[in-house]
């Protein structure tokens, strides 16, 4: 993995993509559930885990699709065959 390609999130930022509260981020990164660096006094979350975190479990797939990113997926109608999660779509019959 190349370190410019990185993503990190502010916890105000992780809570309102994820559809969580700013509280289970914090709780989840004191449990060392998350990947994290410090700058300047405050936590920056490596995207990447808190994309597997919301993968682990119902409650927060629920959370992230219903309140989070994933509510908004319906209305991203990606006509690019390159960049589809299913190329076969777009195959000509």
């Amino acid at each position: 993995m190349n370190i410019t390609n990185i993503i990190r999130l502010s916890v105000s930022e992780g809570a309102r993509l994820f559809g969580v509260s700013q509280r289970t981020i914090r709780r989840l990164i004191t449990n060392q559930q998350l990947t994290y660096v410090v700058v300047q006094g405050r936590y920056k979350i490596n995207f990447e885990s808190l994309l597997k975190w919301s993968q682990t479990s119902t409650t927060a797939r629920h959370k992230r699709d219903k309140d989070g990113i994933g509510q908004y997926v319906a209305q991203w109608k990606i006509k690019n065959k390159l960049f589809s999660p299913n190329p076969k779509l777009f195959t000509k019959e």
